[in-house]
């Protein structure tokens, strides 16, 4: 069986799950899959659900999110994003109502940021453009003058 693309998801559960001193086995049942199917994630050979992963992430005490990002579910920026709102999310020393606010502030400075990656990204594209249609226009307009060019003393 061919070994599907899963961004080096197994090696990265069996790099964790010797750190964490269990056995193949033993992370099996902690995260209620079967041993063999475990062991075939850990080779390439399947691609879990996200369920799945959810589970062995939580046997492994990591996050899920990492793994997601591992096995392609989620790329590296929505990661990002859920880990910061897990964080003051879970945070005890601030009320709901301050997490809500919190989270407000958050979305408002990610969708200007956006914003202005959109813009620069615009403006650098209009000025390669220009660049180009001048570089085209020199190579097509009237020559400059020669050395021979020059006009004879009177």
């Amino acid at each position: 069986m061919a070994s599907l693309n899963v961004g080096n998801l197994g090696e990265y559960l069996r790099e964790q799950r010797r750190t964490a001193q269990l056995s193949l086995r033993q992370l099996a049942d902690a995260a209620g899959v079967s041993n063999p199917y475990l062991s075939q994630i850990e080779r390439g050979l399947r691609k879990p659900s996200a369920e799945v992963l959810q589970q062995v992430a939580k046997a492994l005490r990591i996050s899920a999110e990492t793994l997601y990002v591992r096995a392609g579910i989620l790329d590296e920026k929505e990661r990002e994003e859920l880990e910061t709102r897990a964080v003051i999310l879970a945070d005890p020393s601030i009320n709901e109502r301050q997490k809500q606010v919190l989270l407000q502030i958050y979305d408002s400075f990610r969708k200007e940021n956006a914003a202005e990656a959109a813009e620069a990204a615009e403006a650098a594209e209009v000025a390669a453009s220009a660049s180009k249609a001048a570089d085209t226009g020199a190579d097509a307009g009237t020559p400059g003058p020669t050395p021979d060019a020059e006009s004879p003393s009177r």
